[in-house]
Formats: C-alpha cells, sequence, structure tokens
C-alpha cells in the first residue's frame, strides 16, 4: 500500500518532466519565425530602393537590375529556380502604347471632344492605329452577376455596338444589393471591359463623375494618357476604351432626348434593360508602340510531404515601380522605398528565415517576385492565366505590397480576409504574435482588394490575400498612423519623396513576415487547401478550378 503513492508519484514527476520538454522544445512556427532578421530585410530595402535602380520601371534597366538582384538572392538561398528553362526568370512580352485619340458623335455633340480634357481613350489591340465605329448603347453598370440575381445585358444582342457604362456597381446607390458600399470586383472597370468582350462589344465608354469614381479626372486623365503597358495577348472583340466626363456625354444624350441622370437612376434597378441611344460614335487611336519584354522572378522551396510538395504555397510582392519621371524639387527618380521595394525586403527575408531555420511545411513555396504592378497587374496577370503552375495545385496567394516601415503595431490587417477562409488562419497568425485584427474600412470601399499582385489569381479561384499594417502603433498617440499615411500619400506615394527616410524601422516588417510566415505554415500543412466563402464573386471560380484537380 506504501509503494502505490510513490509509484503514483513517479508517474506524476515524469509527465510533468515530459510536459516541460515539451515546452522547452520550440514548435516549427516558433522556430521559423524566430530566424527572421533584420539585416536580411534592411539589405534588400537599402539596394533597391537606392536611385542605382532608376526607379526599377517595367521594361528599363533598373526594373532588369532588380529582377538579376532578386534572382541572385533566391540562388545565394539555394531556393529551386522556377521560371523558363531552369532559370529564375519568367518572360513576360509586353507592349507599350502612347495613344492619342478622337472621338466624333456627329450632329449629336455641339462641339468637337478633346483629348485629355473631355475624354481619354487607348487602343485594346496592339496596332499602332485603330478605329471603331458603332451606336452607343447605353448597358447600366455592365455587370451580369448571377450570385447577385443581376444582369443588365438581359439577352439584348450588343455585338459591334459602343457601350456606354457607370462605373462602380449599383451597391453604391444601393446599399440593400450587393456588398453596399463596398466595391465588389463587378465594379472595377477591369471586369467591365472583360465582360464587354465576351459579348462582342466593339468598343467601351465609362462615364467618369468624381464620386462614383472615388477618384478625380486628374486621375483619369493622368493615368491613360502617356505610356500605356499592355501584355502581347490575342485581340479581342474591343477595338478601343475609354473614359468620358460626365456633364459631355449627358449633353450627347440629350441631343437624342435621353435624360442620362433618369438613366442613371434606372440603371440601380434590377429590372434594367439596355437603352439604344441612336447615336453612332466613332473612336480612332493613334499610338507608338514599342514591344519589349520583362519578367517575374520565382525560386521554389520545396515542401517535406512527398505527396503534397506538389502543391504549393505561392508568397509574392511586385519589384516594379515608376522609373524616371517629372522633377521634384530637381530628384527624378522614384525610388519606391515604400511601394514596393519594402514588400520584396520583407519577402527575402521570409525566404532567408525558413532556409536558416530549416522549417519546411509539406506543401512547396514558391516566391515570386512580380513585374509589372503599377502598368495594370501585368506579372501577376500573366503568370494566372498562363501558370507553370497548374492553378489547381496553387493553395493560396500570399502578397505584401508596401510593408510597414513605420514601426511595431499592436494590430494587423489583411485585404481579403473576409473572401476566404485564409482569413481565419490569418487571425489565428495573428493571435499568436500578440496581435489583433483589424479592418481597412477604407481600402474595402475603394476596392483595394483588386489592386494589387494577389488579384489575378483571386479572379481564377485561388484564395488570396494581401498583407496590410496596422495602425495602433507602439509609442505613439491614437491618429499617428493616419497623419504619417496621409502625409505619404499626398506628398511621395508615387512621386519621388518615396525615398528611405532616416526614422524608417523595420520592427513592423518583422511583424508582418512573421505573421505571414505562421499563415504560410498553416496552409502548407493543412490536410485541405483554403476555400472561397459562399459569399463571395469568386467562388464560382474557385470551385471550377477545384473541378480541376
Amino acid at each position: 500500500m506504501k509503494r502505490f503513492p510513490l509509484a503514483l508519484s513517479l508517474l506524476l514527476a515524469l509527465a510533468a518532466s515530459r510536459l516541460d520538454a515539451q515546452r522547452a522544445t520550440p514548435t516549427p512556427d516558433t522556430r521559423a519565425v524566430a530566424a527572421l532578421r533584420a539585416d536580411a530585410v534592411w539589405g534588400p530595402l537599402r539596394f533597391l530602393s537606392d536611385d542605382l535602380l532608376e526607379g526599377r520601371g517595367t521594361g528599363a534597366r533598373g526594373g532588369e537590375i532588380a529582377a538579376q538582384y532578386i534572382a541572385a538572392q533566391f540562388m545565394a538561398l539555394g531556393l529551386e529556380p522556377a521560371g523558363d528553362g531552369g532559370t529564375y526568370l519568367r518572360n513576360v512580352p509586353i507592349v507599350v502604347l502612347n495613344p492619342t485619340a478622337t472621338l466624333d458623335a456627329g450632329a449629336a455633340s455641339a462641339r468637337p471632344l478633346r483629348f485629355r480634357d473631355d475624354f481619354v481613350a487607348w487602343s485594346e489591340r496592339a496596332d499602332s492605329n485603330v478605329t471603331g465605329s458603332g451606336e452607343i448603347v447605353f448597358v447600366g453598370f455592365g455587370i451580369s452577376a448571377p450570385e447577385w440575381s443581376w444582369d443588365d445585358y438581359k439577352g439584348v444582342d450588343v455585338r459591334g455596338k459602343v457601350l456606354l457604362m457607370l462605373v462602380n456597381d449599383p451597391g453604391l446607390r444601393n446599399p440593400d444589393i450587393f456588398r453596399g458600399p463596398i466595391l465588389t470586383y463587378y465594379g472595377r472597370w477591369t471586369y467591365k471591359l472583360e465582360e464587354a468582350a465576351r459579348r462582342g462589344a466593339q468598343a467601351v465608354l465609362i462615364v467618369h463623375n468624381d464620386t462614383m469614381a472615388t477618384y478625380g479626372w486628374n486621375t483619369v486623365k493622368n493615368s491613360w494618357t502617356g505610356d500605356q503597358v499592355r501584355l502581347i495577348t490575342p485581340p479581342t472583340s474591343l477595338v478601343w476604351a475609354g473614359w468620358i466626363q460626365q456633364p459631355l456625354i449627358t449633353e450627347i444624350l440629350r441631343s437624342r432626348g435621353l435624360d442620362l441622370d433618369r438613366l442613371m437612376r434606372d440603371a440601380a434597378r434590377s429590372d434594367f434593360r439596355p437603352v439604344a441611344t441612336g447615336i453612332t460614335l466613332t473612336g480612332t487611336v493613334h499610338s507608338s508602340l514599342r514591344r519589349m519584354t520583362t519578367a517575374n522572378v520565382l525560386g521554389r522551396l520545396p515542401g517535406s510531404d512527398p505527396v503534397l510538395r506538389d502543391e504549393v504555397v505561392m508568397i509574392g510582392a511586385h519589384y516594379d515601380h515608376l522609373g524616371i519621371g517629372q522633377p521634384v524639387n530637381g530628384d527624378s527618380i522614384m525610388n519606391g522605398a515604400l511601394d514596393n521595394a519594402s514588400g520584396v525586403a520583407a519577402m527575402l527575408g521570409i525566404a532567408d528565415a525558413f532556409v536558416r531555420s530549416g522549417v519546411r511545411p509539406k506543401r512547396s513555396i514558391v516566391f515570386v517576385s512580380f513585374t509589372g504592378e503599377e502598368k495594370g497587374l501585368l506579372g501577376s496577370t500573366a503568370l494566372a492565366e498562363q501558370s507553370p503552375i497548374p492553378l489547381a495545385r496553387i493553395a493560396a496567394v500570399l502578397n505584401l505590397d508596401v510593408a510597414n516601415l513605420y514601426g511595431p503595431t499592436r494590430d494587423l490587417a489583411a485585404l481579403g480576409a473576409d473572401q476566404s477562409s485564409l482569413g481565419a488562419l490569418f487571425a489565428r497568425a495573428a493571435r499568436a504574435e500578440g496581435l489583433r485584427v483589424t479592418v481597412n474600412h477604407d481600402g474595402m470601399l475603394r476596392g483595394s482588394f483588386f489592386r494589387s499582385d494577389h488579384f489575378p489569381f483571386a479572379r481564377v479561384g485561388v484564395p488570396a490575400i494581401s498583407f496590410e499594417g496596422g495602425n495602433d502603433f507602439v509609442g505613439h498617440p491614437a491618429g499617428w498612423g493616419d497623419s504619417v499615411r496621409t502625409d505619404y500619400n499626398r506628398n511621395r506615394y508615387h512621386q519621388p519623396g518615396d525615398e528611405l527616410l532616416p526614422w524608417y524601422t523595420v520592427d513592423g516588417v518583422l511583424q508582418q513576415s512573421r505573421v505571414l510566415m505562421r499563415t504560410a505554415l498553416a496552409v502548407g500543412n493543412a490536410p485541405r487547401q483554403p476555400t472561397w466563402n459562399a459569399t463571395s464573386e469568386f467562388r464560382a471560380a474557385g470551385e471550377q478550378r477545384v473541378q480541376q484537380r
């Protein structure tokens, strides 16, 4: 009887010893994030944002230097080449067009239409001269969304027509439909052109007003004139596309007894039908034309599972910026320190930590540095549309676009966390780092989810999120984060002032990187790939992708 308490005590002591040993042994997640080094971020950040790289323009010398540098870093880390022909580079053919255009509405317009001031237009073909003419048909928002029981086309044949449509989606005018004021992909001009092409339209003209577009005419004018970089792709039915100022198109429609304000009100109802205007519009676009090649940079860290290693978790960040632009205080180099040397530096720091820690998830990790993001997500679009990895084997895309150089925070956010099961994995990873998850409401209203390199993969059904910084900064009062971001947006964003400032720190970058690594490991080791939420507009594409397995 006396031996029993002694034996029990020994068993308890042994169990406690084992528990202590387990606690003392770090988990793979802990080992991986502990290997992150500030120097592995600072080095690439300093080099990529230096004047030597001349703003890393797409197809320019500085951009090519950046691509070769990233490839060299992948090689030094021992990542497997995942580009063309056993290299780290996957070529992306592009064409550069610099357009001027004319629009002629005949007697429907009281005066000639002025390029840049009244409208902008660009070629949808890789041709120096294109002309397209057809009847203007108002198609409301130009949306066909079965999951929202919405169809602006109602089966009307619009082949060969010039489609006039509104930007954004009906939720902006009616909060009870779509996602209310939160922009869906159906509200993006890119979707509208794609849908018009699917229906055989000849041209698209989008009505601009500041409220619906959320940006002014100067933004439109500056974005759609000058060099326009496009992927070289097979032609569609679209010949040209453009934007037109609302007051001007209002006058043109009035010449045929049509009231644009009334048409816009009608377009916010699900029973709207296309309206043929009887007005013929002819558009001609002349462009200088240059063909060239740029490249994405890809390196692979093989997974540990003999079966799941054929699937991948993609970690990406774009390396391009805007090259050399108009001088500001004598400086014309668009260094892009925040946008997006910071994201590439974080990605390289993460790759370094995985390699140094020896931690391998079951699925492989493919690190991708994208080209041409600033020119319309060109590199990521090319990779998503002609992926060397079958889409069904890409479990998720985790994107870094503008990492946090302002300092450590108590919170973190991610674009697209509301779209798929990645949101729950991201939240768990943030909690493991002692961070609370917040939501970038302004980004949701502006449709920021559709404006970086994770998005082309979401469009073809791959669950994707883009990691953002927090806003509750340690050691600073409430509102400090808003003030520094406002200053950046006004004075440095897409300007020569986006340089590496002396007060920047990588502490916030390391926070983001630790959360991203934990998320990547969760996806990489899960028995099943992430899935889209039932309410996501990408669910159908995701289901189609799964069927390809």
